[in-house]
């Protein structure tokens, strides 16, 4: 008999083993997740869930931190961190089974759990099927894990002789567990691929007919030639994305509908895609601003839209504005991917063109953007207006719902606030004594920029050059031409736009209504 101190013990190797056996059942549920969610819908999968979950349970400040410091590969990064936790955990679980291999395997079924419940608890999620992809993966990988553990235990051992483990058995069943899992997750996402080819098939038939209400030809020195200064239009490629949305929806334009209703709604609509096309179209040059920018930072873009003006279809749906009677005064619009976004009624039916978007830049809208239909209020944030990939408007009433980010401590309205950035020179630049060219943009949207000036160090406020205005809905560039004395030094700008208010110096951070404070940027003059 082995007891006591000569009981068999487990050699390193082995559980090296065992770590590798419980990677292999890892990557084996994630690859049958994949294929299963293809016949799901791709959001089903477990990481976009588990991930969307996490997005929505994360507190303001952290996201704040995270679109801070990553920008747009915000959700590549919680993505790789999640692949890497379950990495881990796989890691430990493998090594577990090793010496217990049940608890090992059940321990996978856990996972399992978890990522249905996420699946299944998302905004978007319509039917108990959305569990499918983590359940049918965990098990794959709980029962991977078993037969794999079973391999590494070895037999009962025979007197006179050391007991030993299958070596053979587990070389071929964890090369078959990695060559089936690469093939399924290939599969998989060659099929969800394919999911998205008749929203892509859609989008390339759409001719935008043109616009009643024709875009004025950009003003002659709108836009400055200064190296280093952003371009007046934003190329859309180059546009800003901040959402939650990990996978990007692919939604088919011929199959689309957009309901309205609610309160104060005497005549609710449904609208297809070819309706809208067919409405009176009008475009318009508009610089979207994100709440999460913080002072200084990357997140507006200026686009020409166009699209159908939204004030009149609240109107021929029979709304009216608080001011008016209006028993509603919050629009809710809903996007695919269960995304809420309330907006003011009383400011999306004021004169200024709220529009339901269709085309971005000429083209119809990118996926990435909101295709097929997207809302903007020029004036508010994107958090109360700008919701991509729209799928119902319903008329309610602020103390009745609060939407997705004030949920989140933001504040329920949020005008855009009067902001100014240094584009050039860059922090940190060295630019030569003598003649350098300090120039950025401004904004103050639906009031506009009257004045942006430009501060050496403690000098005093001096007045820069400012292009010539769009509308007051978009940007404005400036530019000043400042002789540098070599040392260092610290540049700041401020704006004054058409109300007359100037922009606060007093430092704030995006939450709840978005950051405030003057830009500045420190160079050395060599």
């Amino acid at each position: 008999m082995t007891t006591g101190e000569n009981a068999p013990r487990t050699p390193p190797a082995r559980y090296a083993l065992g770590g590798l056996g419980g990677l292999l059942a890892g990557l084996a549920a994630l690859a049958v997740a994949e294929l299963v969610s293809a016949a799901v819908r791709p959001e089903a999968g477990p990481v976009v869930a588990v991930g969307g979950a996490a997005i929505d349970r994360t507190p303001a400040p952290v996201k704040d931190w995270a679109i801070r410091n990553f920008g747009t590969d915000d959700k590549l990064v919680l993505q790789l961190g999640i692949l890497a936790a379950l990495a881990l955990l796989a890691l430990a679980l493998g090594v577990l089974a090793t010496r217990h291999r049940r608890t090992g395997a059940a321990g996978v079924l856990v996972f399992g759990i978890v990522g249905a419940v996420a699946a299944t608890g998302r905004p978007d999620s319509t039917s108990l099927t959305d569990a499918l992809p983590s359940v049918l993966g965990a098990v794959t990988g709980s029962l991977l894990l078993y037969v794999l553990a079973g391999r590494l235990r070895p037999p009962q051992p025979v007197e006179g002789s050391a007991p030993d483990w299958d070596r053979r058995g587990f070389v071929v069943t964890a090369t078959a567990a990695a060559l089936a899992s690469a093939g399924a997750g290939a599969l998989g996402r060659s099929l969800n691929g394919a999911r998205g080819k008749d929203a892509v098939a859609s989008r390339a038939q759409v001719v935008l007919p043109a616009p009643r209400s024709a875009a004025p030809p950009v003003p002659k020195g709108a836009a400055l030639r200064i190296p280093g200064i952003s371009p007046f239009r934003t190329p859309n490629g180059d546009f800003y994305r901040v959402d939650t949305a990990l996978v990007v929806p692919k939604v088919d334009a011929t199959t689309w509908r957009l309901r309205l209703h609610g309160q104060g709604v005497t005549r609710p609509l449904t609208l297809t895609y070819d309706d809208l096309l067919r409405r009176d179209l009008i475009e318009r040059d508009i610089t979207l601003t994100c709440v999460s920018n913080e002072v200084g930072g990357p997140y507006a873009g200026n686009a020409r839209w166009i699209g159908v003006r939204l004030a009149e279809l609240l109107t021929e749906a029979g709304v009216r504005p608080p001011s008016k009677g209006g028993p509603a005064d919050q629009l809710v619009a809903r996007s695919v991917d269960g995304m809420t976004i309330g907006s003011p009624v009383e400011d999306v039916m004021d004169g200024r063109d709220a529009m339901l978007a269709l085309g971005m830049n000429g083209d119809p809208l990118p996926f990435a953007h909101g295709f097929p239909v997207r809302m903007l209020v020029p004036g508010l944030y994107g958090y109360v207006s700008a919701c991509k990939w729209i799928r119902d408007i319903e008329l309610t009433t602020f103390d009745a719902y609060d939407a997705y980010w004030v949920k989140r401590d933001w504040a329920r309205r949020a005008p855009i606030k009067t902001q100014s950035r240094i584009d050039t020179p860059k922090p940190f630049a060295r630019p030569r004594a003598g003649a350098v060219m300090v120039a950025g943009v401004a904004w103050a949207q639906h009031r506009g920029i009257d004045k942006v000036e430009v501060r050496v160090d403690d000098g005093p406020w001096l007045p820069a050059d400012l292009a010539a205005e769009d509308t007051r809905d978009t940007w404005r560039q400036w530019s000043y031409p400042w002789t540098a004395a070599k040392g260092g030094h610290t540049l700041t700008v401020r704006a004054t736009d058409r109300t007359g208010a100037v922009q606060t110096e007093r430092r704030t951070g995006t939450v709840p209504d978005g950051a405030s404070g003057w830009h500045s940027v420190v160079v050395t003059v060599d």
